[in-house]
């Protein structure tokens, strides 16, 4: 057979992953802001005596470990988009980093905790002028990542199954920015009572405030890709309109159906059909709606036989 004939039915896999996303280059300017107030927070913690600014300068530190995953996500799904040996091509690696950064987040929420009780423990003395003053910077540049990153982590969203189209990778470093924020935001509010009502309790108490809200955050995320990591079928909606399509006029019935995603966005579908009247799988193909996210569709068709 000649393979410009055969090319029609062939096609890439790389499903838009080979191009640059616009998560890449605002994940490349968060890493070097944060990575700069990691080091000033953290000698400041250290100079200062305030645990709540230390936690916030970890995790910053942190955050930068896991934005640089994000980054280099985003780099190797482009640059791996047309290899062969991901079968639908690098879309998860983006669902991967994001869920790598779940975890890291967890992990670093746990070391907020456990470095706030020792310091509940065994509470030291806190230079609060300028303790505040270094976390005031801290919120200012944790607020211009939140927003850097904001313009574009809930763009792509579907409302009918809004978790599915997330670019987890980027949603995985908007989360780390915001709980930096959110913990520069108690390390600020500690600092406040400790200096004018003398609660210094309050600085490692916020620590573990925030180290509980960024877990939250961290469970959320690690639900919503490890669905799409193992594979979880569509939702309800996707698959009733597939089914609404195919099973209009009584003729077809679909028994057997899979639809999942393989990256930000694209869905895969598997689907096999008995007919009264059976057609050409384009045929059943063509009765899908244009708005359905599916991009690789295997259809196959049996003639319905009453007697087996």
């Amino acid at each position: 057979m000649r393979d410009d004939i055969l090319a029609r039915w062939r096609h890439s896999h790389s499903f838009g992953q080979d191009q640059k996303r616009p998560g890449e280059s605002l994940t490349f300017v968060v890493i070097a802001l944060t990575a700069s107030m990691m080091v000033v927070e953290i000698g400041a913690g250290i100079g200062f005596g305030s645990m709540a600014l230390l936690a916030d300068g970890l995790h910053m530190g942190s955050h930068a470990v896991a934005l640089s995953i994000n980054a280099f996500a985003y780099i190797y799904a482009r640059r791996h988009a047309h290899n062969a040996r991901f079968s639908f091509g690098t879309g998860k690696v983006n669902t991967l980093g994001g869920y790598t950064g779940a975890i890291l987040l967890a992990l670093f929420a746990a070391l907020m905790a456990w470095e706030s009780l020792i310091r509940l423990l065994n509470p030291v003395e806190i230079a609060f002028n300028q303790a505040i003053f270094v976390a005031s910077l801290g919120l200012v540049v944790n607020g211009a990542s939140v927003f850097i990153l904001g313009e574009n982590h809930d763009h792509g969203h579907d409302h009918d199954d809004h978790h599915h189209h997330h670019d987890h990778n980027l949603r995985s470093a908007y989360l780390h920015v915001l709980a930096d924020a959110l913990t520069s935001l108690l390390a600020i509010f500690a600092l406040l009572i400790g200096k004018y009502y003398g609660a210094v309790w309050m600085d490692p108490v916020m620590g573990i405030v925030g180290a509980i809200l960024v877990s939250r955050w961290s469970f959320g995320l690690l639900k919503s890709t490890g669905a799409i990591l193992l594979d979880e079928q569509g939702s309800e909606d996707m698959t009733k309109r597939i089914h609404d399509a195919i099973e209009f006029n009584g003729d077809h019935r679909i028994v057997d159906l899979h639809l999942w995603i393989v990256g930000p966005g694209i869905y895969a579908s598997v689907l096999s059909i008995v007919s009264r009247s059976p057609a050409e799988p384009s045929y059943f193909k063509s009765l899908l709606p244009d708005s359905l996210p599916v991009q690789h569709l295997s259809i196959e068709v049996h003639p319905y036989d009453e007697d087996g």
